[in-house]
C-alpha cells in the first residue's frame, strides 16, 4: 500500500501521517550531544571569567635568571651557575618552591625507562643488543654542586627525580621576591645515539659537533590559580610548563664557533668580524631574499680550526618563558628582514654545508612566511628575531630559536618527502613561538593546546608559502584513517600526553583538523578568525587553559560550540553521516481515502478553510511515465487559482516553480555530530549545494529529514562532496547508491 504525505500551501498546513514522538532513553540529558558543557568545564571565577578572558584577579609568577654557561667541546660537558629571582605575584604564601630538573630523565637513576612495557626481541642488530643489554648506559643527569641563598649560604633542598623542592626558611609572602643560586654540570648527550630534544650531532668526517642545547639549566616550575604548583614529573613526552621572566646569559664556547640563542646579542662586535657585521646590517634592510652573513667558504674554514681559545657571547632576553642556544664551527649563517604590520623582524637560519642547497634556498624564506601568516591570524611577532637551526633528526622549539631536520643525502639528492618535510617542520617549530612560547599553555598536561593550534596555523602557512603545497595535516580527509581506527587505541584529545597511544594524530592532527572544520564548514572564516585572534590576544604572555580557549571561541563569535568540543575533544566519536532513504512525491489536488481518513481523525483539519494541494509519494517509474501530469504545477487548479487571486504579476514573477519533490532521510551511524552538506546534481548537468547546521540533529542523535523542492529532476544526491567533515565511510553518502571502486578496478583501467 502506498504511503502519503500532503502539504497545504496557504492558508493551511496538513500532515498525512500521525506525528510520533521520539522515545528518549533514560538519562537522555546526559547523552544528548547538545548538552551544554557545565559538567566538563571548570567553574568561572575572578581569575578566569565565563567569557574566556583573564579575570580581574588573574595573576602569574615571574622568574628572572642570570646565568654563566661554559660549553666544553672537548669533553662534551656543560657547566653553569645561575641566580634565580622568583617574584610571588600570587595571593598565597609559598612555603617552598619547585624547580624542574628535566635533564635528570637521562640520569642512570632515571625511572623513565621503567614505565614502558617490554617484550623479547626475536632478532636484534648486534649494536642494538649491546646498547640494550650490555652497556652501562649514558649518564646525562644534572650534577648539582650547590644551592645557595642570597647570602651565599647553603639552602635546604630536596630531590624528587626531575623535580627539586627549595625549602624556604620563611614563607614567601604575596608581592615579595626571593633570590637563590645553583651551580651544576652535566654530560652532553649525542642525541642521535642516546635520544633527547637537545644535545649534539657528531660529524665523523671532520670531527666537528653541532650543538643544540636546551633544558640545560634548573628552571622554575609554574605556580598558578588552576593547580598550584605544576610539578608533574618529566617522563620524556609531555613537554614543559614555565613562567615568564627576563634572562641575562653569558655563554662561553670555543673561539671558532658561531652561536645563536634566545635574546638580543649584546656584544656583536666581539664575536663577528667587521665584514660580517656589515652583511648583517644589509640583511636588516633586505626583505626579498636572505643575505649570507657567514658564507659556505667561511664555514668550511672554521671547520678546520679547533681553536683552544674561547669567546663569550652575551645575551639579554625579556619576557620569555625559556632559553636555548645552538653552537658549532660548521655554521653558515643567513638572514633577511620581514615586514609585519607594526615592525620589522629578522628571519635567520644557521646550517652546515651538508644542508645545502636545500637550506639556503628554503629555510629563511620559510621562517619569514611563518611570521607573516601567524602574525596575520594572531598578533605581530613581538620579538626581534626568529632562528631556524639545521639539526638532523630534530624538531623542537624554544623562544626565538628552534632545531629542524631535513638534509640532502650523501649524493646531494633531495626527495620531495625531505624537501616538504623540512619546510613543514621549520614552519611548525617557528610557529611554536606563538603557541606556547607566547600564548603560554601547559604542554605537560594539554599537548594539543600548543601542538594542535600550531599545526592548524602551520597548514595555513604552508598553503600561503607554496601553491598546492602537499600538507600532510589539516584537511579533514587526512584524519579519517585515525578516527576510523581501533577504539582500544584511541583517546580523547583532552588526555594527558603520557597516556596517548597515537600521539601525533591525537595531539597534532585531530585538533588541527577540528579547527580547520570549524573555520571552513561550521563557523565560517570571518567569525572563526576573529574569535581565534581574540583568544591569542587575550592570552599572549599569559597562561591559558582549555576552558579559556573553548569559552573565548564562543564568546567572540556567538556560535554555540559545546556540541563540537564535547564530541571532537572530549570523546573518540567519529563522523559517519549517510543517506538512509529518498522518497519522491508528485503534486495533486485530489485527496486520497487515507488523507480523508486523517482529516476525519483530526477534527481540527475539518475546520480549516481554503483549498489544499497534496504531495503524494510515487515510485521512480510512475514519475518517468506520467511526468507532465504529475509534476506540472499549472495543471493543479487549486494552486493555480490561489496564486492568480493572491499575487500581483510582479509578485508572481518572483515565485519559485518547484515541480519535483524529494524527502531525504539522513542517518548518523557515527557518534560525532556534524553539519549536513548536500549537493544536488540535476539531470541537465547543473548542481546546487545546501548546508544544514549541526543543530539539525538536536532532537535526534540518529536521523534527520529534509525536503528538497526543485524545478529540475535530480540525478544524484551527494553528501559532503568536498570531504569537509572527516566522514569515515563515504559508501553511504550518495543516492542512488554507488558501487565502491576497488583497487583492482583501477588496475584494470590502467591496462
Amino acid at each position: 500500500m502506498k504511503k502519503f504525505l500532503f502539504l497545504g500551501l496557504l492558508p493551511a498546513l496538513l500532515f498525512a501521517q500521525e506525528k510520533t514522538e521520539t522515545k528518549r532513553e533514560p538519562g537522555h540529558y546526559d547523552t544528548n550531544k547538545f548538552s551544554q558543557m557545565y559538567d566538563l568545564l571548570a567553574t568561572p571565577n575572578m581569575f578566569r571569567t565565563a567569557s574566556g578572558a583573564p579575570g580581574p584577579a588573574y595573576y602569574q609568577q615571574q622568574a628572572d635568571y642570570k646565568m654563566d654557561i661554559v660549553l666544553d667541546d672537548k669533553n662534551k660537558r656543560l657547566d653553569g651557575v645561575e641566580t634565580i629571582t622568583y617574584h610571588n605575584n600570587s595571593p598565597d604564601e609559598l612555603e617552598y618552591l619547585w624547580v624542574q630538573l628535566d635533564q635528570n630523565m637521562r640520569s642512570r637513576q632515571s625511572k623513565t625507562p621503567l614505565i614502558e612495557s617490554q617484550k623479547m626481541d626475536g632478532s636484534i642488530p648486534v649494536d642494538g643488543f649491546v646498547k640494550k643489554y650490555m652497556n652501562e648506559g649514558f649518564d646525562g643527569g644534572f650534577n648539582i654542586d650547590y644551592v645557595h641563598d642570597e647570602a651565599g649560604k647553603p639552602l635546604s633542598h630536596t630531590f624528587n627525580q626531575t623535580m627539586m623542592r627549595i625549602n624556604l626558611p620563611t614563607p614567601l609572602k604575596p608581592n615579595q621576591k626571593v633570590s637563590f643560586s645553583i651551580k651544576w654540570w652535566y654530560n652532553i648527550n649525542n642525541y642521535r645515539v642516546d635520544g633527547g630534544r637537545s644535545g649534539y650531532e657528531e660529524f665523523e668526517k671532520d670531527g666537528n659537533r653541532l650543538y643544540v642545547i636546551a633544558q640545560f639549566f634548573p628552571r622554575m616550575a609554574v605556580y598558578n590559580d588552576v593547580e598550584g604548583w605544576q610539578n608533574m614529573q618529566f617522563w620524556g613526552r609531555g613537554e614543559f610548563a614555565l613562567p615568564f621572566g627576563n634572562y641575562d646569559v653569558n655563554i662561553t664556547v670555543p673561539a671558532d664557533h658561531v652561536l645563536e640563542a634566545t635574546g638580543v646579542l649584546l656584544n656583536r662586535k666581539d664575536v663577528f668580524t667587521s665584514e660580517q657585521i656589515k652583511r648583517y646590517e644589509q640583511a636588516e634592510k633586505t626583505f626579498d631574499k636572505p643575505v649570507l652573513i657567514i658564507t659556505p667558504d667561511e664555514a668550511k674554514a672554521n671547520e678546520k680550526g679547533f681553536s683552544t681559545k674561547t669567546k663569550t657571547w652575551k645575551f639579554r632576553a625579556e619576557n620569555v618563558r625559556d632559553y636555548a642556544f645552538s653552537t658549532s664551527r660548521k655554521f653558515i649563517y643567513d638572514a633577511m628582514a620581514v615586514k609585519l604590520d607594526t615592525k620589522n623582524v629578522m628571519a635567520i637560519s644557521l646550517y652546515p654545508n651538508e644542508s645545502n642547497p636545500l637550506w639556503e634556498e628554503f629555510s629563511t624564506r620559510a621562517v619569514a612566511q611563518t611570521l607573516i601568516t601567524y602574525s596575520r591570524h594572531t598578533f605581530d611577532y613581538p620579538y626581534h628575531k626568529a632562528i631556524s637551526i639545521s639539526a638532523e633528526d630534530q624538531g623542537m622549539e624554544y623562544p626565538m630559536i628552534c632545531w629542524n631536520y631535513g638534509r640532502p643525502d650523501a649524493n646531494g639528492f633531495v626527495s620531495d618527502r625531505i624537501k616538504y618535510g623540512m619546510i613543514s617542520v621549520i614552519i611548525h617549530e617557528i610557529g611554536h613561538n606563538y603557541f606556547p612560547m607566547i600564548v603560554n599553555s601547559d604542554e605537560r598536561q594539554w599537548s594539543w593546546m600548543d601542538e594542535g593550534l600550531d599545526t592548524f596555523l602551520q597548514y595555513l602557512a604552508e598553503q600561503d608559502f607554496i601553491e598546492n603545497y602537499p600538507s600532510s595535516r589539516g584537511p579533514a580527509s587526512k584524519i579519517v584513517p585515525y578516527m576510523s581506527g581501533d577504539q582500544r587505541f584511541l583517546e580523547p584529545i583532552m588526555s594527558n600526553s603520557e597516556g596517548i597511544h597515537q600521539f601525533g594524530a591525537n595531539a597534532y592532527s585531530k585538533p588541527a583538523t577540528g579547527l580547520n572544520i570549524l573555520r571552513e564548514t561550521i563557523m565560517g572564516r570571518e567569525l572563526f578568525d576573529h574569535a581565534f585572534k581574540t583568544y591569542a590576544n587575550r592570552w599572549k604572555f599569559k597562561h591559558p587553559t582549555p576552558e579559556d580557549f573553548f569559552r573565548t571561541m564562543e564568546d567572540a563569535s556567538a556560535v554555540d560550540l559545546d556540541w563540537f568540543w564535547r564530541g571532537w575533544f572530549f570523546s573518540t566519536d567519529y563522523v559517519d553521516i549517510g543517506i538512509k532513504e529518498v522518497k519522491q512525491f508528485f503534486v495533486t489536488d485530489e485527496p486520497t481515502a487515507e488523507l480523508k481518513d486523517v482529516k476525519a481523525r483530526r477534527g481540527r483539519f475539518g475546520t480549516a478553510t481554503g483549498p489544499y494541494v497534496y504531495l503524494v509519494e510515487s515510485n521512480h517509474k510512475e514519475l518517468k511515465s506520467n511526468r507532465k501530469k504529475a509534476l506540472a504545477n499549472e495543471d493543479i487548479s487549486s494552486l493555480n487559482d490561489f496564486i492568480s487571486t493572491k499575487f500581483s504579476a510582479e509578485e508572481k514573477a518572483k515565485l519559485k516553480s518547484p515541480k519535483y519533490f524529494y524527502e531525504v532521510e539522513f542517518d548518523k551511524p557515527g557518534g560525532m555530530i556534524m553539519p549536513i552538506i548536500v549537493e544536488l546534481q540535476f539531470e541537465d548537468g547543473t548542481s546546487e549545494t545546501h548546508h544544514f547546521p549541526a543543530q539539525i540533529w538536536r532532537k535526534s542523535n540518529q536521523t534527520a529529514t529534509r525536503v528538497f523542492a526543485t524545478e529540475k529532476p535530480i540525478k544524484k544526491i551527494q553528501l559532503d562532496p568536498k570531504l569537509e567533515t572527516a566522514d569515515i565511510d563515504v559508501t553511504n553518502n550518495t543516492w542512488p547508491k554507488e558501487a565502491v571502486k576497488s583497487k583492482f578496478d583501477e588496475l584494470d583501467k590502467s591496462k
